[in-house]
């Protein structure tokens, strides 16, 4: 059984028709490389600059935008992935992971500053972001910071190793 990941844009004109298919690519290597073998379920919000602001101010009370937000469904260990620890469809047999954000404005001007381009950014940030929803956090410039910055360069070589499906 295949992940499943439940894409939505929030307005029009948000740009990049092929968001579908880069938000799989991130996603479903990022599992992979996390050794995650049981179907995942996870949301996509595709929005602009004031929609993640919103977001930011209603979930985090930070009145400001940002580039990407993840809201895990349960509380995972970084790097060791136990799916009981997390709410599994009775139906399909998926876990839940959780949901993220992405800003495409961000999107944009990141892959311009940057230098590696939108396309490049958004699986970036979908990576991130699924790490987050696993458990890793950079919140301090300890040592899960490092792992999580570790993980993220692997996964985006992994990615970009891999041939168009």
């Amino acid at each position: 059984m295949k992940n499943k990941i439940v894409l939505r844009r929030d307005k029009k004109g948000l740009g990049c028709p092929n968001a579908k298919r880069l938000i799989r690519r991130a996603v479903n290597t990022a599992l992979k490389e996390e050794k995650i073998s049981v179907p995942c379920e996870l949301s996509v919000l595709l929005t602009d600059d004031e929609g993640i602001r919103a977001i930011n101010r209603e979930f985090r009370r930070v009145d400001s935008s940002t580039d990407v937000l993840s809201f895990p469904a349960a509380e995972l260990e970084a790097g060791g992935f136990d799916p009981r620890a997390a709410e599994t469809d009775p139906n399909t047999g998926r876990v839940f992971l959780g949901d993220m954000a992405i800003s495409m404005e961000h999107v944009r001007a990141q892959g311009r500053q940057f230098g590696h381009g939108a396309r490049h950014e958004m699986q970036y940030l979908t990576v991130h972001s699924v790490l987050h929803l696993l458990g890793y956090d950079h919140m301090d410039d300890g040592e899960m910071k490092r792992a999580m910055r570790s993980r993220e360069k692997e996964i985006m070589a992994r990615i970009e190793g891999v041939t168009e499906e």
